[in-house]
């Protein structure tokens, strides 16, 4: 479902992602783990179009993103670290936009919706406005969205990051059904190992723009002679914390850039 070779992004001098290659399986639960500013998020922002690579390839189920842009984004939903949802809609009014946005046939909207915000717990709420929501049900909120247009790999760039354990769980629970059910690839990068751990098939682990392992949770256990991920990823990475200040001044220039050329 997704190919990727020799990917390469650049912010003027700044190296951000650095000849990474990997593919992921249609179904699979694929996570990609890594420090901060490792990288993680500018490679889902190429995968998704919003960033164009400085080098390499994309395949998005066999499309090419960056020429057929629109079909590819028709193939994946999509939720990143900040929020994006409407607080001043209601919850189904949050949908139906989205819905309407990919060009859901208005049936199928009703009926997808209904079963999203069901299975998300979320169907008693429906006419509440986002605004009153607590955090774990505006992330719910999200995925649910994300997964309106039934698209084949939905995207997750730290969903989990502030919530609770009980909350955190009932996600990955969702999250994992829905995978399960609708054969959905799911990409998804997260702090939380454990979480890694419990849901990923597989692991790709970045550090300074480039994979430093692959595998399933169990091999890049056995690959570094650790007992846990966390450990795995430790003795991957090292202990040093990072700041994600290096290049974040051309990063934001170039950022800033793109955003103001599309408006």
């Amino acid at each position: 479902m997704i190919e990727v070779q020799g990917l390469v992004k650049k912010f003027g001098e700044f190296v951000a992602v650095d000849h990474i290659s990997f593919s992921v399986g249609q179904g699979e639960i694929f996570a990609f783990l890594g420090p901060n500013g490792a990288g993680k998020t500018t490679t889902i922002k190429m995968l998704t179009t919003l960033l164009r690579p400085t080098g390499g390839s994309v395949s998005i189920d066999g499309i090419n993103p960056f020429v057929k842009q629109n079909e590819a984004r028709k193939r994946f939903g999509v939720v990143f670290q900040d929020p994006s949802l409407d607080g001043d809609l209601t919850a189904a009014e949050n949908m139906e936009l989205h819905g309407v946005f990919y060009h859901v046939p208005h049936k199928l909207r009703i009926e997808r919706t209904e079963m999203l915000l069901r299975q998300f717990e979320l169907w008693e709420r429906r006419n509440d406005r986002v605004k009153t929501f607590s955090g774990g049900m505006k992330r719910r909120l999200e995925i649910a969205r994300g997964l309106l247009h039934t698209p084949k790999i939905l995207f997750l760039d730290e969903p989990t990051l502030g919530l609770d354990p009980q909350t955190r769980n009932q996600l990955w629970t969702h999250v994992k059904h829905l995978n399960e059910t609708e054969r959905t690839t799911v990409f998804l990068t997260t702090h939380y190992m454990d979480e890694a751990d419990r849901v990923a098939h597989r692991i790709a682990v970045i550090d300074h723009g480039r994979i430093v392992a692959l595998g399933t949770p169990q091999q890049l256990k056995q690959q570094t002679n650790t007992d846990s991920l966390e450990a795995a990823f430790l003795a991957l990475t090292g202990t040093t914390i990072r700041d994600e200040a290096a290049g974040s001044a051309d990063q934001m220039r170039q950022m800033a850039k793109l955003w103001g050329n599309k408006r």
